[in-house]
């Protein structure tokens, strides 16, 4: 039989009394590039230009450049392909789904003072779908590490009673889960599923047992794992700006943020090595919601008729998150009660997530009326990430700050005018927030757009693709072997632009 085998990601532990790890740090704090068909055409290297929507939720100074009140509406079709190597063989999966991922408008208010240096001032409001989390990936193979989700029950398993994780007389099994939650948390959850469904044993058939082996024998295992998610992380941005001489432009971001994200992973095992258990079904099912803050401050100067620079600093956005989760577990041995655990919803405390902040400098170039070329450089600390309070998750935030990193995000694009025609490129490189950077590899994308001026009406379409390779382990415990995951990301973007 097999010994426990204290195989596992020391450094990403989770709390045992949560459930949070470090990819829901580095989920809520990644932002896409999404908005307006122009923003994304030139890849989002807006922050020296100025004049766009979307360029407001990134540089709160460009609403300033606007010379009369301005609104647009956008919406966005997106094709995900996911490519997921395991073990040598490969699975591949697609989703598609269209959503209306930017609206806003801001409006001008003309200085009538002409002594005043300051010109003019905006107001405005934008709504932009900063991510989406629309995933599915399937990891299909035989595991020929010896590798199981035994392990990961094993793991939680090491160091708990035999007497907190049993049945007491005339327990229903789903109040004894319900109960151990409550009383002792995640970790001694995950060690009942393993015991009672007959993965685990004690070595002793003692109350004050600590130590188990798993029924399963060394072999080989055929692993059928499938990832879903659905959701979005949005804001809502309340802009203010101002226009100071003829070549200034300030401008304030007050943003609300808000988080609606839903997770669902299932493991199908199966294996012929001879041990009492040979089919494993395994089910997680997670739903997040929270809201947050945010604020930014920008600025963008020309330097001269035809060069321009820009500013801006993204402060930390400090999120309140709610979770509930179920799981459920079946095996060729278990009881048909272990389906009615599938029914308990894990309703965990709210915690709090402190993302990093970030800072943007940016470049342009304008050759009058006929094109411009822009530059954006982005830095963030992905290690700065905090959860709250500190007392309970003071392992994972240690955890975040050596395991992940600060990235710098680079950004290029470049518009030509012919008529009413605008003809539009990008390109964009993201580095890794892990220092490993491979959990999560480097992002690469392009993007190609085509614009037309009706006067006071803009319609304008875009073309933009991203590609990244993630290394993603099936679980944080135990079972750790990893998923290479090929991942392309289509979109096209229309949006309506029109001057109030």
């Amino acid at each position: 039989m097999k010994k426990l085998n204290l195989l596992f990601i020391g450094l990403l532990s989770m709390s045992t009394i949560y459930a949070q790890d470090i990819s829901d740090a580095v989920r809520f704090s990644q932002s896409e590039i999404q908005g307006t068909a122009r923003f994304r055409a030139l890849s989002g290297a807006f922050g020296a230009l100025g004049g766009d929507m979307s360029a407001v939720s990134a540089n709160p100074a460009s609403s300033a450049v606007f010379s009369r009140s301005h609104a647009s509406f956008s919406g966005s079709n997106v094709d995900l392909e996911n490519n997921a190597n395991y073990f040598n063989s490969s699975t591949n999966t697609n989703t598609s789904d269209f959503n209306i991922n930017q609206g806003g408008a801001a409006f001008v208010f003309a200085n009538r003072n002409n002594n005043s240096p300051w010109k003019k001032f905006t107001l405005g409001i934008a709504y932009e779908r900063t991510n989406n989390y629309d995933d599915v990936w399937n990891a299909v193979g035989t595991n020929t590490n010896n590798q199981s989700i035994d392990l990961y029950f094993l793991n939680y398993a090491d160091g708990v009673r035999l007497g907190d994780i049993s049945l007491l007389d005339g327990e229903f099994i789903e109040d004894a889960y319900a109960d151990i939650g409550n009383v002792f948390g995640f970790a001694h959850q995950q060690a009942f599923l393993g015991y009672q469904s007959f993965i685990l044993e004690p070595d002793a058939d003692d109350d004050e047992n600590t130590t188990y082996f798993s029924n399963l024998v060394d072999g080989t295992f055929d692993q059928d794992y499938l990832y879903t998610s659905t959701g979005y992380n949005g804001k809502i941005s309340f802009n203010l700006a101002a226009q100071y001489e003829d070549n200034l432009y300030l401008g304030i971001n007050l943003n609300s943020h808000f988080i609606d994200f839903q997770k669902s992973t299932s493991l199908m095992e199966d294996n012929a090595n001879g041990g009492s258990i040979n089919f494993i079904d395994f089910d997680n099912a997670l739903s997040t919601t929270g809201n947050g803050f945010s604020f930014q401050i920008g600025g963008i100067m020309k330097l001269s008729p035809e060069f321009r620079a820009g500013l801006t600093y993204d402060s930390p956005t400090w999120y309140s998150i709610d979770e509930e989760a179920s799981q459920l577990i079946e095996t060729n041995q278990s009881d048909s009660d272990m389906d009615f655990i599938g029914s308990i919803v894990n309703v965990y405390p709210r915690y709090k997530l402190q993302t990093p902040a970030k800072i943007t400098g940016s470049l342009a170039y304008v050759f009058g009326q006929q094109g411009l070329i822009s530059f954006d450089y982005s830095k963030k600390d992905y290690g700065k990430t905090k959860f709250t309070p500190e007392n309970d998750y003071s392992n994972l935030n240690n955890a975040i700050s050596e395991i992940l990193t600060d990235a710098a995000t680079y950004r290029f694009g470049a518009e030509y005018k012919h008529e009413q025609f605008s003809f539009r490129g990008g390109y964009r490189f993201e580095e890794s927030p892990y220092a490993d950077g491979i959990t999560v590899g480097d992002l690469t994308g392009f993007s190609l757009g085509l614009g037309y001026n009706f006067g006071n009406t803009k319609l304008d379409i875009t073309y933009d693709k991203w590609e990244r390779t993630d290394s993603t382990p099936l679980y944080n415990v135990g079972l750790i072997d990893t998923a290479s995951i090929d991942r392309s990301n289509s979109n096209i973007t229309l949006s309506l632009g029109f001057n109030i």
